[in-house]
């Protein structure tokens, strides 16, 4: 099917379905909200019962052919996908959108297209390479060996702080795996997420479905029977509920339900190089970024001279909308303003001082927006130190030693990520030992790599995303056992009668 993609607005309500961009069977629609001027960006629809329907009997049709399709023919098409994110000129026109969205400054909006092609690749070339496996076999004549089959269709539910990327993630793996895809965006980047399905153009038609719309939306589309595999990126409450609802009808998901990430200062941490790593790990997209450094332990030998370095580099930011020179864009949405603005004043009535920030900028523009904040005095028992704060807060407690470090860090009910700076090589291994996270960086934090999961643990999730795992998530195996040569087995039935219990022993038993 050949689509003109021009028809793409964000003033008119759309999903992208069978290829191209058509109206949704739904009148209901919602206005996005730039959240730098709260000016209007378009608008989305939020799609119901007959839209889910409609795209999840699209997509079965289509994945019935995509499972006949052989492992190069997929990787092809995944590496065309790969080419034109690449080389295709409508980056940034998405980077854009995302921007007056979501509020995430412009060079990191570009920043996270970027990254996006190399996902495509991988999973392309690991699904052509690993089919299944063939076992030492237990019987002679017997060919015994394992293959994966896809699971259908699998919906894909995604958060507002990175639209792009992280639906990437989990469709590469997906589409190599032989499934078909409903995406579900986050209602805050349903605009940029529908003009991204461009790069989608390759793929046969139906293979890839966008339906904007709430929560009851991804309700529906994980409870229908047509839906075989769930991948989520949210909120814990979120994260439960899809967990009911999958379990409910056996359905395989991957939840990634966020975090309050720890990051360990060591005495032996070079302190230049681990302010300013604490400086992107803690304000990166405003603090919204699941991977966020959240709280920190401190330890009492260097957290002075620490403090005042991070300090002095986190009032170089520059807070404003996006689209101009700013590290520091809105929060989301005043919601999310207001919660970071309440953990902050809740830290400072119990008794934590504010080193920068901790207010909302004086004379800064009307949307919403956060100063980018450290606190000190911070202790475990308090809200912000529980809590995920999700925005440009760093928390601070002193600490004793590396291994009080190290307990307060797990003592938390999150499980995403942890980092650590340390030049110790025993701290090291210790922290990676130790650490009840999915993830550990040390030295270098908010690292990902295609070829290594990204998981967490305890609160933080269940499965994985990136990897083998991550393709695994989106298929089944199956055993299989050939005997290429038939016989009869002597263990087959009936038994000789030498095989039974003898008749005269079982009278003297009774």
């Amino acid at each position: 099917m050949h689509v003109n993609f021009s028809c793409f607005t964000p003033l008119r309500a759309q999903v992208y379905l069978d290829g191209g961009y058509v109206e949704p069977l739904t009148g209901q629609a919602k206005q996005a909200v730039n959240p730098a001027t709260l000016a209007s960006v378009g608008r989305h629809p939020v799609c119901a019962e007959a839209d889910v329907e409609r795209a999840v009997a699209s997509a079965n049709r289509a994945q019935k052919l995509w499972k006949q399709t052989d492992t190069a023919s997929r990787a092809a098409l995944l590496h065309a996908i790969a080419h034109a994110l690449e080389n295709a000129p409508i980056r940034s026109e998405v980077a854009k959108l995302i921007c007056r969205e979501m509020g995430k400054p412009y060079p990191d909006a570009v920043g996270e297209l970027s990254i996006c092609a190399s996902v495509f690749r991988y999973y392309a070339e690991m699904a052509r390479d690993d089919g299944g496996k063939v076992a030492g076999t237990n019987q002679a004549g017997s060919f015994q060996h394992m293959r994966y089959e896809p699971y259908g269709v699998s919906v894909h539910i995604l958060p507002f702080n990175y639209p792009i990327l992280l639906l990437c993630w989990t469709v590469a793996a997906s589409l190599a795996a032989g499934n078909a895809c409903i995406i579900k965006p986050a209602e805050a980047t349903a605009l940029c997420t529908l003009r991204f399905m461009e790069y989608f153009a390759a793929l046969p038609a139906g293979l890839v479905s966008c339906l904007p719309g709430d929560a009851h939306t991804a309700q529906l589309l994980i409870q229908s029977d047509g839906t075989h595999a769930v991948a989520f990126t949210g909120s814990v409450a979120a994260a439960r509920a899809v967990g009911v609802a999958c379990a409910e009808r056996m359905k395989p998901c991957v939840l990634e339900a966020g975090g309050s990430d720890p990051m360990i200062i060591s005495r032996h941490a070079p302190l230049e190089v681990a302010a300013a790593g604490c400086v992107n790990s803690a304000f990166l997209l405003t603090g919204q970024v699941c991977t966020s450094s959240e709280r920190f332990f401190v330890v009492d030998q260097i957290h002075d001279a620490f403090v005042a370095e991070f300090a002095r580099r986190t009032v170089q930011l520059r807070v404003g909308d996006g689209m101009g020179r700013a590290e520091i864009g809105p929060l989301v949405s005043q919601a999310a303003r207001d919660k970071v603005a309440r953990l902050v004043q809740q830290a400072v009535e119990q008794g934590a001082q504010i080193v920068c920030g901790g207010r909302i900028p004086p004379d800064g523009p009307p949307g919403w927006f956060y100063e980018p904040t450290i606190l000190t005095g911070v202790t475990p028992q308090m809200a912000i130190m529980r809590e995920e704060c999700f925005g440009p807060v760093a928390a601070i407690c002193r600490v004793a030693d590396f291994d009080e470090a190290l307990r307060l860090a797990n003592d938390s009910e999150f499980g995403l990520g942890a980092s650590v700076f340390t030049t110790d090589l025993a701290e090291a291994m210790e922290a990676a030992n130790r650490l009840e996270s999915g993830m550990v960086w040390i030295n270098n934090p908010l690292i990902d790599n295609d070829a290594l999961p990204f998981s967490g643990s305890k609160m933080s999730g269940l499965g994985c995303e990136l990897g083998r795992q991550g393709l695994d998530a989106f298929r089944r195996s199956k055993m299989v056992i050939l005997d290429h040569q038939p016989r009869i087995h002597d263990w087959w039935l009936p038994r000789p009668d030498a095989a039974f219990y003898p008749a005269q022993a079982a009278a003297t038993d009774e």
